[in-house]
Parts: C-alpha cells; structure tokens; sequence
C-alpha cells in the first residue's frame, strides 16, 4: 500500500512518535550512547575503591535513571540489579570471614569462626578463626566496587532498548547476531518475566514468601525469560539476520586474519599501559595498531552483507553529550590530574575514615550531567476512556 505525499509530510522523524494532537514528543536517546555512557563509568569504577565515591556513583546511577528512564517493562529492573549488587558484597564478606587471612595486635576484633585444619598442601589460606573489622571492612570495599560495575551495566540495560542496540552491529558481525540477541535479552527478559509472575501470583491470592514461594517463582520465570529470547533470535533468523551472504574464500581468511591480529595488538596495548615495566611500543602504539586492523576486518567482512534500516536511530548532539560526559569522567580519574592517586584507595591500615577528594567526585557528578542532557523520554500513551453516555429523563 503505498502512502500519500501529504501522510509522508505527517509522519513522524527518526525517534519520534506523535501525540493525538500531531505534535512530536521527545525522541528516545540513541542506545549506544547510553552504552557507552554506562561503559566508561564502570571503568572509572574500577580506578578506586573508595566507599565515599563508590557510594557517589551509586547516586548518580539513580538519580539518571529516575530522569530518563521509560516506561518499557525493562526500564523497571534496575531494582533487581541492587538486589544482586547487595547480594555480592554479602557474598564478598562472607568469604573474607570464612577464609580468614589472620588478624594483627593492631586489628579489632569482632568474633571468632571454628577453625577447620588444612593439610600441607592447603597451607597459606585458614579456613575460620579470629575476624576483624579491618578485614570485613576491606572485602566490603572490594566487594562495593563490583557491585558498583554490575549497576553501571545494569543501568545501561534500563535505560537503553538491547534489541534496538544490535541494529548497528557491524556486518562482518551478522553471523553472530543471533546468539548476541539471545545474551543482550535474556536479562531484561528476565527482568520482565519476574514482573509478569509477580502480578499473577498476586492475582491468583499467592501468599507464600521467603523460599517457599521459590520454587513457584524461579521455574516460570527462567521459562519464559529463555523462550522468549529464543523466539526473538527465530523471528530475526527467519527474517534473514544473520545471512552470511557471498564471500570468497580469499575474502574470509583475510577477514579472519585481521581480526585475529588485531585482537591480539589490543591484548598486547591493554597489557603495556597497564605495567608500567613494560616497553613503551607494547603500549599506546600497539593498542592503536589493534584498534586499526579490527576496524579493516570489521569493513572488510561488512561488505559482503548488505542490508537496509527503516528509520535508523539519529546521532544527534545529545548522544555526543552523554557518551562524552562519561568518557570524560573515566579520563579525568586515570590522569591522576589535580588529586593525589592514593586518596582514590584509602588505606584500612590503621583504620581511618575516607577522604572525598574534589576532582574524582566533580568527576562524577560530571557523569550524572547524562541526566540533564540526553532528550526526555516520551511519555506513556494511555488509551483515552471513553465518556459514559446520559440520558435525558422525560
């Protein structure tokens, strides 16, 4: 069926819906930039273990959610993700208490596990024993920053649509969008299915918690969320994603090669700026020669693939925006510039209560500006009621 010109002038742009009276409504941020939003705060995450800024992250996490999050069902789990993330600090302390490395004269001591022996072998890791509060404290720590990650990615699965994220994977990458949709939807869909589950349990007068009710959660849940994802990657294979297309076999080994060495010159990059012994060659200039034969494979592969996009998400200055304030929050917490580098890993030994140093934490607040700058969702559309009809009485 083919469209008027005067309904091609009405139809809405890229990222945009219209509202009953015509009028476009806020678009939704590109889902890349959102990525790449959450990406860069969990490596500056990984820079510090600092529990005032750790907990400043967390913060700003929630407070960019709250701002611009949808109404998708996926954009209201990020609930869950601070479940799991609780759940690996306890787990963090719980291991440090039971595999105890030993406490000093200096240490405070809480209480003492039964001590198990160990054989020879095993030596150098107790099992029980005394438990200080500066080690509970340091696995804490520890165990907050990984927590911190996991929110980051949990952030960036609510805030972004995963199946809108794979319409820019690379072609030389088509043969793996199947199984990269399966990974990218399961949790969302998991998310979405505990929520669905919830509610019919409520609706059919569910009243059992704690582990009992467990067994009546977990199992249609895990169902739904993996048949769900499974029929998502049939729909996209039956439709031809993924097609591998016609390509010479001159063609596949010289794709295959690039990828190959340049994975490993950005495996060789990441090691040399991460030791500092090492040759200056092995560092930047390796990381960038890797990053240039996988972007040759990546066009070299994508010319074999052809496919067109129906309304393709705009990059517009506030995706710039969004990914550039939380690169530059990673940035400014590796450079070391303007603060000293301990204060980023405040020490437990002797037990002492952090400092917030200024230019990390401006740092991070520099990262929640994500949440001024990136356009505002749209909001619901709810189906207009009805007005009940009156009848006159004569």
């Amino acid at each position: 069926m083919s469209r008027t010109p005067a309904a091609a002038a009405q139809s809405p742009a890229p990222g945009l819906a219209p509202d009953a009276g015509g009028r476009r409504l806020p678009r939704t941020l590109h889902p890349v930039a959102w990525w790449i939003w959450a990406l860069a705060l969990a490596t500056a995450v990984s820079r510090t273990d600092n529990p005032l800024l750790l907990f400043l992250v967390l913060a700003v996490l929630g407070y960019v959610i709250t701002m611009r999050r949808t109404e998708a069902p996926w954009a209201r789990g990020f609930t869950y993700y601070l479940y799991l993330a609780l759940t690996v600090v306890a787990i963090r302390v719980v291991f440090r208490a039971v595999f105890a490395t030993g406490i000093t004269p200096h240490d405070h001591f809480l209480f003492s596990l039964p001590h198990l022996p160990t054989p020879d072998w095993y030596a150098g890791i107790q099992i029980g024993g005394p438990v200080s509060l500066e080690a509970l404290l340091s696995a804490a720590t520890d165990g907050l920053r990984l927590a911190c990650m996991l929110c980051c990615i949990g952030a960036a699965n609510t805030l972004a649509n995963p199946k809108r994220a794979l319409r820019v994977l690379p072609g030389a990458l088509y043969e793996l969008g199947v199984a990269v949709t399966v990974s990218l939807s399961v949790a969302p869909q998991l998310v979405e299915s505990v929520q669905r589950v919830h509610r019919a349990r409520r609706l059919r007068a569910g009243r059992s918690k704690g582990l009992r009710a467990l067994r009546g959660i977990i199992v249609p849940v895990l169902e739904d969320a993996l048949e769900r994802s499974l029929r998502l990657a049939a729909a996209m294979d039956s439709r031809g994603y993924g097609r591998a297309g016609t390509a010479t076999r001159r063609s596949r080994r010289a794709t295959g090669a690039l990828m190959l060495l340049g994975m490993c010159g950005l495996c060789a990059g990441a090691y040399g700026l991460l030791d500092a012994t090492a040759p200056t060659p092995l560092g930047f200039p390796a990381l960038m020669a890797g990053g240039a034969l996988c972007v040759a494979g990546l066009r070299l592969g994508g010319r074999r693939t052809t496919r067109t996009a129906y309304r393709p998400d705009p990059w517009r200055a506030a995706e710039w925006a969004v990914a550039g304030c939380g690169v530059l929050s990673a940035v400014l917490l590796f450079s070391n510039a303007g603060f000293n580098a301990a204060e980023l890993n405040p020490s437990i030994y002797p037990l002492s209560w952090p400092t917030l140093p200024l230019v990390p934490a401006a740092a991070i607040l520099l990262a929640g500006t994500a949440g001024l700058v990136a356009p505002p969702p749209s909001p619901p559309v709810r189906p207009a009621v009805p007005a009940q009809r009156t009848e006159e009485v004569t």
